[in-house]
């Protein structure tokens, strides 16, 4: 990228040559800005893929654990002295608190998903910046006739229909 404030180069640069540059530095910002999105949505769906996962495998050692273990501890509780049926409910009632533990902890990686507070910040600023440039209008000379070009394309033959002096507009015009 050019020094913006070399001044003595600048003055020795063609129009097209400073266009064709603002357009290069305003790509390589876009560019820019969707990295950074992509890395920040990267990192959150990192987060989301870990609480998905646990909560995946909590589900799964709830369902295949749930009634091997049960019968096993609510009989071995049963073996204690107990009743059968309050074996069986103290077994139910740890495994549920077991998948509550879990489910609470996925919960808690879900919350740190964030959205890509950099890249909205960024875009926000570029915008602004971008609201306050307006082009130059270009001077009307009355009676001047452009020159023809051979072999012009359909927007040099747009730009010499269209009036000499246009309305500022927000959104720059390329030729391409």
């Amino acid at each position: 990228m050019s020094d913006p404030g070399n001044i003595a180069d600048n003055a020795d640069r063609s129009l097209g040559q400073l266009v064709a540059t603002a357009t290069a530095e305003m790509s390589a910002l876009v560019h820019d800005e969707i990295a950074l999105a992509k890395a920040e949505v990267r990192q959150d769906v990192k987060r989301g893929v870990t609480g998905s996962l646990v909560i995946i495998i909590a589900g799964v050692l709830v369902l295949f654990a749930f009634p091997v273990l049960s019968f096993a501890a609510a009989y071995g509780i049963h073996n204690l002295g107990l009743g059968l049926a309050w074996s069986f409910l103290i077994v139910g009632v740890a495994f549920v608190v077991l998948g509550g533990l879990l489910a609470w902890f996925a919960v808690a990686k879900f919350k740190q998903v964030k959205p890509p507070e950099k890249s909205i910040a960024s875009a926000k600023q570029t915008a602004a910046v971008l609201q306050g440039v307006k082009p130059h209008p270009r001077p009307s000379v009355p009676g001047a006739s452009h020159p023809a070009v051979t072999g012009s394309t359909r927007a040099d033959k747009a730009l010499e229909a269209a009036p000499a002096q246009d309305e500022a507009s927000p959104v720059a015009r390329s030729t391409t």
